[in-house]
């Protein structure tokens, strides 16, 4: 439990880094997007070998179809519900009548499902999915570097936005924890189903969210950094 809780508190550990790095000096759209992308092609390869695979090699694949399902709708519903103007994504946060909110809320609905599937891979046994732990990290940075200078700017005291962001990564860090603990009393098919529902969320915020703010402020230098990205992430897993 304590080593789920510790690596839980490392992932985590990005949103109040991008936060702090937010609150220092601003950042030009260019560099966040080019994060972006290499966070985009990390998670492209956790979701390949270290969620879709572990969840077919778990259980049933009807189970792992269901989890996928579910997860993806929850995240398109959730999403929808705190994104603004119509939109979806990063773009649809930033649209929304209270932008950093939308956005830290929008970090909290990536978080969740990504920490779960650490907690459930210490509690197995497996140690840490190096690659996944890689692509949470990236992933955080620019939702919060982006979240707290959308709030700084909207007057926002750099106190209120810390402690926004302190909470934030404290209940990412406590989902792995939760993840662990199901994982401790689960069948395989229940963490298979787990698995498949952070693949699935994990696939709509890509591609609503990561993948085309990524290309927008990154530009054409995007794909090749999303494949840089991808191609760190598999490698690291195999070190898991």
């Amino acid at each position: 439990m304590a080593a789920a809780l510790g690596w839980g508190i490392v992932a985590a550990s990005s949103l109040v880094i991008g936060v702090a790095l937010a609150l220092v000096r601003d950042w030009p759209s260019s560099l966040v997007g080019l994060v972006l992308a290499f966070g985009a092609g990390a998670l492209i390869s956790a979701v390949s070998y270290e969620l879709a695979q572990e969840s077919f090699a778990l259980g049933d694949q009807g189970i792992t179809a269901l989890g996928l399902g579910a997860g993806a709708l929850t995240f398109y519903l959730a999403d929808g519900a705190i994104s603004g103007h119509g939109q979806r994504g990063r773009p649809g946060r930033k649209s929304s009548s209270g932008a950093g909110t939308a956005l830290a809320l929008g970090a909290f609905l990536d978080g969740i499902p990504e920490q779960m599937v650490l907690g459930i891979g210490i509690a197995g046994g497996e140690g840490v999915g190096i690659g996944l732990l890689v692509a949470i990290f990236v992933s955080n940075l620019p939702e919060a570097i982006g979240s707290a200078s959308d709030m700084r700017h909207a007057g926002r005291s750099d106190g209120t936005i810390l402690r926004l962001w302190i909470a934030v990564a404290a209940i990412c860090a406590l989902a792995t924890v939760v993840g662990y603990a199901i994982a401790d009393v689960a069948g395989h098919n229940v963490k298979a189903a787990i698995d498949g529902f952070a693949a699935g969320a994990l696939l709509v915020m890509l591609v609503d969210s990561m993948i085309p703010e990524a290309r927008k402020e990154g530009h054409r230098a995007a794909g090749l950094v999303t494949t840089l990205g991808f191609a760190v992430s598999a490698a690291l897993s195999g070190l898991s």
